[in-house]
C-alpha cells in the first residue's frame, strides 16, 4: 500500500475563494450560517426583552471576532478585556462591554419554539444545525497530510444538559466532551464529534472506540494515511477495519487487551530493551524503560 505523500493544504475550493483574511473567516462561518443565529438571536431578545431589539450580520461577526481576540489576549476576567490596564485596545475599538454582554445573553442557534420537538431525537438540538455546517466546512477546506491524531477534548461547562461529563483527571472536571481528528503538523482540526452519550444507531458488539475512529476518518479513508491513537482506541480489530480502507494505525495498547498475548505482559525484563511481536500484518514493540531511541521504534502498525 503507497503512504498518502502530500502535506496538509489547503483544498481548491479554498484557495480559490480566500483572497483575504474575512474570506479566510468566511470559508468556516459562511453568511448562509450566520443568518439564522442572527435571526434566532433577534427573536430570543424579543421574546424576553425588547421588542424592538435588533443586531445587524456585521455586528454579528464583530462579536465573533471579539470573542476571537478574547481568546488570544487573555485576562482574567471579561470585564478586563475592556480595562484601562488589560485590555486590548482592538476590542474596546470593536465594540463596548455592554453591547457585547447584552449579545452574548441572547445569543441562540436554533429556534426556541421548536426545539423541544427536535430534542426528542437530537441532544445537540441547540446548536446541531449551526455546527454541523462548521464542522462540513472544516473537512471541505483542508486535505490533511499522512498523519492524522484522534484523542478526546473536554469542553470546560457546567451547563445543565444531559451529556455533560465528570472526568476528575482533567484540569476542569466538568465539560463537554468531545472527539478531534487533527493533522499532525498543523494542528488543523479535521473532523469533530461531540459525546452525547450511548449512540443508539451503534451496533452492540462494536467498541465505542472503534466507532469513533472510523467516523472521523470517514473522510479521509482509501488514501493511504495513517491514524496515531492513545490505548483507549487502538485494538487489532480496529487495525484491521482501517487496513480494509487503506489506512494503518499507530498508537499505545492496553495491556488487556484479549489479543495481546501473555508473553508481552511480563515485566522482568531488562531495562532499554524491546520486543518485537508479529502477527500477519500486525507487529507490536515491547519496550521497557524507553529511551528516545526505543521510542521510535514503539510502533504498532496494521
Amino acid at each position: 500500500m503507497e503512504p498518502y505523500a502530500a502535506d496538509g493544504e489547503p483544498t481548491a475550493k479554498a484557495r480559490r475563494r480566500i483572497r483575504s483574511r474575512l474570506q479566510s473567516f468566511l470559508c468556516f462561518i459562511t453568511v448562509g450560517m450566520l443568518r439564522p443565529i442572527q435571526e434566532w438571536t433577534i427573536q430570543h431578545a424579543r421574546q424576553t426583552e425588547q421588542t424592538d431589539w435588533f443586531m445587524i450580520l456585521h455586528e454579528l461577526m464583530a462579536f465573533i471576532s471579539v470573542i476571537i481576540l478574547r481568546g488570544v489576549t487573555k485576562v482574567p476576567s471579561l470585564r478586563d478585556s475592556w480595562s484601562a490596564c488589560l485590555g486590548n485596545p482592538l476590542i474596546t475599538g470593536i465594540m463596548s462591554r455592554n453591547r457585547f454582554q447584552d449579545i452574548m445573553r441572547h445569543l441562540r442557534f436554533d429556534d426556541m419554539f421548536t426545539r423541544s420537538e427536535r430534542v426528542q431525537t437530537d441532544k445537540f438540538a441547540a446548536i446541531s444545525d449551526v455546527w454541523g455546517s462548521f464542522v462540513t466546512n472544516c473537512i471541505t477546506c483542508y486535505n490533511p497530510g499522512r498523519h492524522i491524531t484522534i484523542d478526546e477534548q473536554l469542553f470546560p461547562s457546567k451547563t445543565r444538559c444531559c451529556f455533560l461529563q465528570y472526568i476528575a483527571t482533567k484540569p476542569d472536571k466538568f465539560g463537554i466532551k468531545f472527539w478531534v481528528a487533527c493533522d499532525l503538523k498543523t494542528k488543523y482540526i479535521c473532523n469533530v464529534l461531540p459525546y452525547l452519550g450511548k449512540d443508539p444507531s451503534r451496533p452492540s458488539e462494536e467498541r465505542l472506540s472503534e466507532s469513533v475512529v472510523m467516523k472521523l476518518m470517514e473522510p479521509f479513508m482509501d488514501k493511504g494515511r495513517t491514524v496515531t491513537t492513545d490505548n483507549f482506541f487502538t485494538s487489532l480489530t480496529l487495525a484491521r477495519r482501517l487496513l480494509s480502507r487503506k489506512t494503518t494505525i499507530l498508537g499505545t495498547v492496553n495491556k488487556i487487551r484479549r489479543e495481546i498475548p501473555q508473553s508481552t505482559r511480563k515485566m522482568d525484563r531488562k531495562e532499554f530493551t524491546t520486543q518485537v511481536f508479529f502477527h500477519h500484518w500486525c507487529h507490536a514493540d515491547g519496550v521497557c524503560a524507553q529511551t528516545k531511541k526505543d521510542r521510535l521504534h514503539s510502533q504498532q502498525h496494521a
